[in-house]
């Protein structure tokens, strides 16, 4: 019997040995750092059913890899779902309903639900009937406390929502990581936030509880695509075009550029395909970057990171999986950047596809 037991074990180590090898786990650069997950604008995986598997590989990938990459938070650059609250369906582009869409987020957060807090900024088609034509949003019907027990751990602050709704559009979260002597913070916001969302994060990120944190600050609607040059006018949004709310260059002149500790940007939004053979102009025109000092002459990294296009361009599988892993350093400075696709990382003979090298795609940002 005891001889059994041990065959029986040795044959299921090999199995999750094998499992491990196929999912094409990835390392740290260095096994006392932790990490970050960062989803880029995940509407094209869930507008069209046949796409929405790839969503759900990376939330699994996400979850199988909790403890070997010390997770400490999924983010998200918004943009949920194509359209918040239609279902008439424009079958150029897309073919599920709004329900369907919000269905198919929170279907595959589940793969992460109770494992690890998911923080994600709200983008222009989550609200209104479908691009931001009013304050509406199910949002807060989808992504809320309750689902995920980790947030009760790191949920430290909330604002409410433009229509006064208790929401996790607005809300803050504390990390401690392992060598970094400094907290992070991490602010989630609605989509061009309001005056008073914008004051409020002011107000938390200065106070005597938090000015000695390090700050990442989710927005969606900040840079473009490769020049990096903060958005201007109001992008013909209903939602940009009223008073107070900000996004883009406002954000900068009235939040980020004036307190102190708000060290990382990150925002989605922009990008697009570039309708030529070569598929490195694809991901050069997915993300952006640019560093500049705020007004006490400390660097504030910004980064735009979005996948909708990739894939093969707006009405492609929603982005190829692509996803990036920021390692937390243990030098207690050093965020180190990776893109990575689960999807092409699963299979042996696609893995040599899984990494993106360019200077764009993987680089290091040093926290001061």
């Amino acid at each position: 019997m005891k001889r059994f037991v041990l065959i029986l074990f040795a044959v299921c180590s090999a199995f999750f040995v094998t499992a491990q090898n196929r999912a094409d786990r990835q390392q740290l650069f260095d096994p006392a750092a932790s990490t970050m997950i960062l989803f880029g604008d995940p509407q094209g995986y869930v507008k069209y059913d046949i796409n929405q598997p790839i969503f759900e590989l990376t939330t699994l990938w996400v979850a199988d890899n909790v403890e070997n990459l010390n997770i400490k938070a999924v983010l998200c650059t918004g943009d949920l779902v194509e359209q918040n609250d239609n279902n008439a369906l424009n079958r150029d582009m897309l073919n599920q309903s709004s329900t369907q869409m919000w269905e198919s987020i929170s279907r595959s957060l589940k793969r992460i639900d109770g494992k690890v807090p998911f923080i994600s900024c709200g983008g222009n088609h989550d609200y209104g009937f479908r691009r931001s034509e009013s304050y509406n949003t199910n949002y807060p019907k989808y992504i809320t406390f309750e689902r995920n027990a980790t947030y009760a751990d790191c949920l430290k602050a909330e604002f409410p929502n433009r229509l006064g709704q208790a929401s996790l559009e607005n809300a803050a979260y504390e990390f401690e990581i392992p060598g970094w002597s400094h907290k992070i913070l991490v602010i989630s916001s609605e989509f061009a936030p309001s005056a008073e969302a914008v004051e409020w994060a002011r107000n938390l990120v200065t106070s005597e509880e938090y000015k000695g944190h390090y700050v990442i600050y989710l927005t969606h609607s900040y840079l473009h695509e490769k020049s990096a040059e903060r958005i201007g006018g109001s992008e013909g949004y209903w939602i940009t075009q009223q008073e107070g709310n900000h996004y883009g260059q406002m954000l900068w002149d009235n939040l980020f550029y004036q307190v102190p500790n708000i060290c990382l940007v990150i925002c989605g939004h922009t990008g697009k395909p570039s309708y030529s053979d070569d598929v490195n102009a694809d991901f050069e025109l997915s993300t952006a970057y640019r560093a500049d000092n705020n007004s006490y002459g400390k660097i504030v990294h910004q980064m735009m990171f979005n996948v909708q296009t990739l894939g093969g361009g707006w009405e492609g599988n929603g982005g190829d999986g692509w996803l990036r892993i920021l390692e937390f350093m243990p030098d207690g400075k050093t965020i180190k950047v990776k893109t990575y696709s689960p999807l092409f990382g699963i299979s042996p003979s696609t893995r040599h596809l899984a990494h993106r090298r360019a200077s764009y795609d993987e680089f290091d940002m040093v926290i001061e």
